[in-house]
């Protein structure tokens, strides 16, 4: 096996030596040059393997990545050109080399170097006499390769002077055993956990390639930094030849553990600061080193520390990586200067990574096509949203039955494509309370057992026979519905499914299981392995090989919910298998999320082109109306009500949560009405091939007067009349001078005379969480009423088939550039934002809904017996200075909303 595994890697090697110099190659040339050189001895591999090897190499040689945005303060030099001839990049070409021998896309190894080198220049300089700071962030994406590019400016920081390296990587032990195992890898080039037991020294990742100059390192893949172990070895960080790095844990006492170290071994008077240029990476920068503590007074303590740590040097650099931009870095200090002026502010510049195209992100799963999503419908009566802890798990919903059989399939798949050693993973997150997370583990544990005592009874006859078994029968109906259009016949799978099941392990990762998850300890066989856990999978910890999640929350924050998202990855050759499970209304969560945070992005280039600041840009994410969840969040606990200010310009809002009550809709309905007739009931324009009705060039007055007489809830926080109110009479008399009013109307929905014209109803489902209340209800679990394609409307329809055909040429392109096929639809559907980009006039739309009752698909039962109007408003970009207004948040009415998602913390609980 070990010698087989060479030859592959060995002609892999030859092969990218040859395919990767110029232009993308086609699949018939990959597999030439792979046929020439498997006529050699020493690069004999069987036919199997040459064609898994021309996947691996069609998936990867295409692949390439943009630099990405950059923003800087005013002041800012750049250094790095004119040092550079004087760097010697020992430590970097030595990570250049293991990403090549890891078969990494040469066009995004170049890339790194390139982006690496683009921050490592906003670095301040560590040859530059002090004393001096620098403070920055870098924007990346969930499971993007984030660490690879931190220890790509690890090294080259190394390179360039910088003598101490911290590494804060979260808050759980595994993700810091994680990350500490990548440095080792990437950086050290040692293993650590050898090295400090006394053990044989083994060298790993780039210290087989060479060790002239290995780093020292004061933790391991299995301790935390210990003071009492570093006072065995002092060292003097201003004399060390080569440097120093620390993988911590966020925690308090290791904090103040290290600081007290340094500054007993360090300083050289008790008032005096260290003389050596320092280095901190601070990985997943919004959690918990934000300032997020209840009282407005008190930073929080691991924040404090941080800044603490920075202060004992007089050259230092603090770079925060994180992939959730609503920072509350940016968020939560009183004013704006306080804002710009807190020590973790990123105030000389934010750097926008861009994931490779080959990147399994929230855009392909959520946007393009629903092929990866299963809906979760089923659960309440086995694990229900809202458990406590010691909640019995007696059975799985039948959804969860599903996805575990899917992911067998999935393994007999993989092991018939030639990954038979590959790492599989799947990921079940249905609770925080390690007790919950327990009980699950083991009816998951009994159910794979279950399939592999009839897999071993029934899996080895003939076809008819072994569909006799119900199990196997089950296997086979899955296999149908996920699989069948696929390369493999149900023969195939059915000789690969007790290799499959058999190494399948179900356990635990959570505070009291630390350690499960050792990928490194089967390299020569992969693990195949079933993680039950919660908020331990949720923070950078990397499933390698995850094909199938199961993720059952209810948490709408957004951090929390795009770190929950550890499906987010690359998939080479087996992204076509992928499935995650998930509640409708957390697909709607992830969606709306996903679309925020890429107007963030988009917002970064923007600024970049404009020579805008990161102050700027602090102030653009603090006004973003998303704020309003993140803000309320983190000081639901110190007051009854929050104030957060917010600007609308290029925003849409919609009232998602409506009253229920008869007689507020039915006066709703009326001041709609009137509208309408004030509007003209023979004016509105009959181009429209939709069927709706659509009035163009309204005075802003009408609008006004609608929105400030609508009975808006409480609950639907973005649609405030107030502020709203506020906002347009800003720009009442340029901007929002004239409005674009659309009555939505269907050809399918319930035929409605009510507002003086006549109206198809469009079919909305009432949110589960609120049908058995008599007060309020949220549309649809995904809490939205209109579509994006509804955002087109007003518009001129030039400029709508040309979003629609840019739009849709960028996805195919993308397709096209990863093999893949188009979606079953045939059609990319461009966000609104797209749309709201050539808007000029505001667009107020206006519902009428048949909200039905959740249940049964495609059932047609009313929850309300009449209709029941909404609205959403698309505003245009403002050409002005952003104004913001005044949203108040009603913590009462959040918590009767809300309260059990409000009341997690970000820990497992035991």
């Amino acid at each position: 096996m070990e010698a087989q595994t060479t030859k592959y890697e060995d002609l892999k090697s030859a092969v990218l030596r040859v395919l990767g110099r110029g232009d993308l190659p086609s699949p018939t040339r990959i597999r030439e040059v792979i046929t020439r050189y498997r006529a050699f001895p020493d690069y004999e591999v069987d036919e199997a393997g040459a064609e898994r090897m021309a996947r691996e190499l069609e998936s990867s040689l295409g692949v390439s990545m943009e630099i990405g945005s950059v923003i800087t303060g005013k002041d800012y030099l750049e250094w790095l050109t004119a040092a550079k001839q004087n760097i010697d990049p020992y430590y970097w070409s030595r990570y250049q080399q293991l990403l090549e021998q890891k078969h990494f896309p040469p066009k995004v190894v170049a890339k790194l170097d390139e982006v690496t080198d683009r921050i490592l220049g906003l670095l301040g300089n560590p040859r530059e006499d002090g004393p001096w700071d620098r403070r920055g962030m870098v924007v990346g994406h969930v499971q993007s390769g984030k660490t690879a590019n931190y220890t790509g400016l690890i090294a080259k920081g190394a390179d360039a002077g910088y003598r101490l390296i911290v590494v804060i990587a979260g808050i759980h032990n595994n993700l810091r055993n994680q990350t500490q195992e990548r440095i080792d890898e990437g950086f050290v080039g040692k293993d650590s956990a050898r090295l400090q037991s006394g053990r044989m020294n083994k060298f790993v990742g780039v210290g087989t390639i060479d060790r002239t100059h290995i780093p020292v390192t004061l933790t391991s893949s299995l301790r935390d930094f210990n003071k009492r172990e570093a006072e065995t070895n002092p060292f003097d960080l201003t004399v060390m030849s080569v440097p120093i790095v620390l993988v911590i844990k966020k925690n308090t006492s290791t904090l103040k553990n290290l600081i007290n170290w340094l500054k007993e071994h360090n300083a050289k008077g008790s008032n005096d600061l260290i003389d050596a240029p320092m280095l901190l990476i601070d990985d997943e920068a919004d959690n918990a080193s934000i300032d997020i503590s209840r009282s407005p007074e008190e930073a929080s303590r691991i924040n404090s520390q941080i800044r603490e740590l920075l202060k004992q040097f007089k050259r230092s650099c603090y770079v925060g990586y994180t992939a959730t931009p609503f920072a509350n870095i940016f968020i939560d200090p009183a004013s704006e200067l306080e804002m710009i002026g807190a020590d973790l502010f990123p105030r000389d510049f934010i750097v926008g990574l861009e994931a490779p195209d080959n990147y399994f992100g929230a855009e392909k799963i959520f946007s393009d096509d629903a092929s990866v999503i299963r809906e979760i419908d089923d659960n309440e009566d086995y694990l229900p949203l809202k458990h406590k802890n010691g909640h019995e798990v007696s059975e799985l919903p039948e959804s969860l039955c599903q996805a575990v059989q899917t992911f067998i399939l999935v393994r007999c798949i993989r092991i018939l494509r030639g990954y038979g050693v590959a790492h599989n993973s799947m990921l079940v997150n249905a609770s925080r309370f390690t007790s919950v997370q327990g009980e699950l583990r083991n009816v998951i544990h009994h159910y794979l057992s279950n399939i592999t005592n009839h897999v071993r009874f029934s899996a080895a006859k003939s076809i008819e026979e072994a569909l006799k078994d119900d199990v196997l029968l089950s296997l086979h109906e899955t296999w149908i519905r996920e699989f069948s259009d696929l390369e493999f016949t149900w023969a195939d799978i059915q000789t690969k499914l007790l290799e499959s099941c058999v190494p399948v392990k179900v356990v635990e990762v959570n505070s009291r299981s630390a350690g499960t998850l050792n990928y490194s300890d089967y390299s020569d066989t992969g693990l195949n392995v079933i993680a039950v856990g919660g908020f331990s999978l949720s923070r950078g910890l990397t499933l390698e090989g995850l094909s199938v999640s199961y993720f059952l929350r209810n948490s709408m924050m957004y951090d929390t919910l795009l770190q929950m998202g550890r499906w987010f990855g690359y998939r080479p050759g087996y992204e076509d298998l992928c499935r995650v499970w998930m509640s409708s209304e957390a697909e709607g969560w992830y969606t709306h999320i996903a679309e925020s945070i890429e107007e963030l992005r988009e917002e970064i280039r923007r600024m970049e082109k404009r020579s805008q600041t990161p102050s700027e840009f602090g102030l653009k994410v603090r006004s973003h109306p998303d704020t309003l969840i993140v803000t309320a969040r983190n000081k639901m606990g110190s007051s009854e009500s929050v104030k957060v200010r917010i600007g609308l310009g290029n925003q849409f809002i919609e009232t998602s949560t409506l009253f229920k009550r008869l007689d507020v809709i039915e006066a709703n309905k009326s001041l709609t009405k009137r509208l309408v007739k004030h509007l003209g009931l023979e004016s509105y324009d009959r181009s429209m091939p939709s069927g709706n009705y659509v009035w163009s060039g309204v005075p802003v007055e009408k609008v006004t007067e609608f929105i400030g007489a609508f009975k808006n809830h409480p609950n639907s926080f973005y649609t405030q009349s107030e502020p709203v109110l506020q906002y347009i009479r800003q720009r009442s008399e340029d901007e929002l001078t004239r409005w674009d009013v659309a009555l939505i109307s269907t050809k399918d929905g319930i035929e409605d005379n009510d507002l003086g014209l006549r109206v198809g109803r469009q079919d909305r489902t009432e949110n589960r969480n609120t049908v058995k209340r008599n007060d309020y209800l949220i549309v649809t679990d995904k809490q939205r009423i209109a579509d994006a394609k509804m955002e087109s409307i007003g518009l001129d329809p030039a400029d709508i088939r040309e979003i629609n055909r840019e739009y849709s040429d960028e996805r195919k392109k993308a397709y096209e550039r990863e093999n893949k096929p188009l979606p079953k639809s045939g059609r990319f559907n461009p966000p609104g934002r797209k749309y709201r980009e050539k808007r000029r006039r505001p667009l107020l739309l206006l519902h009428l809904l048949s909200i039905l009752k959740p249940g049964e698909k495609n059932s047609q039962e009313l929850s309300v017996p009449t209709g029941v109007v909404g609205w959403s408003i698309s505003f245009p970009a403002t050409a002005r200075d952003e104004e913001t207004v005044e949203y108040v948040v009603n913590t009462t009415w959040w918590k009767d909303a809300y309260g059990d998602d409000f009341d997690e913390e970000d820990v497992d609980e035991d």
